[in-house]
């Protein structure tokens, strides 16, 4: 899978929610009330993960959430990681 240039990240975060292009990834971070939301969350990323068979970088220290997305064999992001991005910004 080929990386995507930086001009068409740039054009595919227009779409994104909240996420941005940091050290050759998509990186989203969130908020939520409490730690109980945050773990939900975390949840419901890792099994449209699984359904994707591509994982991001999570990050969780109480109530913030750190996801970071790229494909590691190729070495940034690809359409994988904007695809899975969509799907995360889908979550309710």
């Amino acid at each position: 899978m080929e990386i995507i240039p930086t001009s068409s990240i740039a054009i595919a975060l227009e779409s994104l929610n909240g996420w941005s292009f940091v050290e050759n990834a998509l990186e989203k971070k969130l908020q939520f009330n409490d730690f109980k939301q945050a773990l939900g969350f975390i949840v419901q990323v890792g099994l449209l993960a699984e359904k994707q068979n591509h994982h991001p970088k999570l990050n969780n220290v109480y109530n913030k959430v750190t996801l970071r997305l790229s494909t590691h064999d190729a070495h940034g992001v690809t359409q994988k990681d904007i695809d899975l991005a969509n799907a995360i910004d889908a979550i309710p």
